[in-house]
């Protein structure tokens, strides 16, 4: 399979022919807040001692030295980064570095002027949580009363100007509504649709039943179908997989000085690679080592919750570097 056909467009047999420590960066995604706005049920939040806000200084100087390494595409997260109050003038910052793709993890729950304001300052790549397809399991997934209308209209409208994909995170509460949040997601106009199992769920997509219709508008959603059907799951590593991890060669998460190997990877409370101060060549040394060194097979955050997309960049990594 080409990675091609996955969706993801940072995902790219041509990536993972050449990928290394010295190669241009493909996609870094910096934590600007861990304050949000929702409650979300299966949101692990931040550790203690990595809650509050990035500085300005610092995240310009992150945003500069991966600019340096000819960085394809930086997003910028939470937290709800629309609550860091320097997100326009960053975006704006990215752009004119040069940085081709600049997304944006949101919970749609911000005015649209302001989205709208972020388009033009250079965001073109929207993601957003849409965990139902009613308004009372939305306010009941969000944890916030009388916003899912809010959102639904934000993403709507913003469809229709910008690569906008909508992530549905899966739980005990919101898991029988499955199929119905799908076709209420494509009749929004979203580009692709992430359904993704949250950690805490141990069940698959054993309830997925979708239409070729929508199916061939959404080449993520088609990918991970496929999965579905073929018997693979979304999270975890098998025996055969490649038990090395390439995307740290290129690809890192940086939540309040510290590089992760992965945002998954942080979201778990993992442990960091190391501290982001420095150059920017000796971090992704400290990277390469980690990937040298580390077995994904005997970690239990690898083993257990690494995703399907990054499971077959990886073996395609493998397969065509033979490492």
């Amino acid at each position: 399979m080409k990675l091609e056909n996955i969706g993801f467009y940072t995902l790219l047999d041509s990536r993972a022919a050449t990928t290394s420590e010295v190669s241009r960066l493909s996609r870094c995604e910096l934590i600007l807040t861990s304050r949000c706005n929702f409650n979300c049920p299966y949101c692990r939040g931040m550790k203690d001692a990595d809650k509050g806000d990035i500085t300005k200084d610092e995240a310009f100087e992150i945003v500069r030295q991966w600019a340096s390494h000819d960085l394809h595409c930086i997003r910028f997260s939470g937290g709800e980064p629309t609550l860091w109050p320097h997100l326009v003038e960053l975006v704006s910052y990215a752009k004119d570095l040069g940085i081709e793709r600049i997304a944006l993890s949101t919970n749609g729950s911000a005015r649209l002027g302001l989205y709208e304001n972020l388009i033009t300052s250079g965001v073109n790549d929207i993601s957003v949580s849409l965990d139902s397809c009613c308004a009372s399991m939305g306010n009941k997934m969000a944890g916030v009363d009388n916003i899912w209308e809010r959102v639904t209209s934000n993403i709507k409208k913003l469809s229709g100007k910008i690569y906008l994909t909508v992530g549905v995170v899966l739980t005990t509460d919101n898991y029988p509504e499955i199929n119905d949040i799908v076709k209420f997601a494509s009749n929004l106009g979203v580009a692709d649709i992430r359904v993704i199992p949250a950690a805490q769920l141990s069940r698959e997509l054993e309830s997925l039943d979708i239409s070729a219709d929508i199916l061939s508008s959404h080449p993520i959603l088609a990918y991970r179908y496929r999965n579905f059907i073929s018997g693979n799951g979304v999270r975890g590593l098998k025996e055969s997989d490649n038990h090395k991890c390439p995307l740290v060669l290129d690809d890192m998460a940086v939540l309040n000085g510290h590089h992760y190997p992965c945002i998954i990877y942080m979201r778990e409370h993992g442990s960091p690679i190391g501290r982001i101060n420095g150059s920017i060549e000796n971090v992704r040394r400290e990277r390469a080592r980690w990937h040298d060194e580390h077995n994904c097979l005997h970690d239990d955050i690898c083993r257990n919750n690494c995703l399907d997309v990054c499971v077959d960049y990886n073996n395609k990594v493998r397969l065509l570097q033979n490492c």
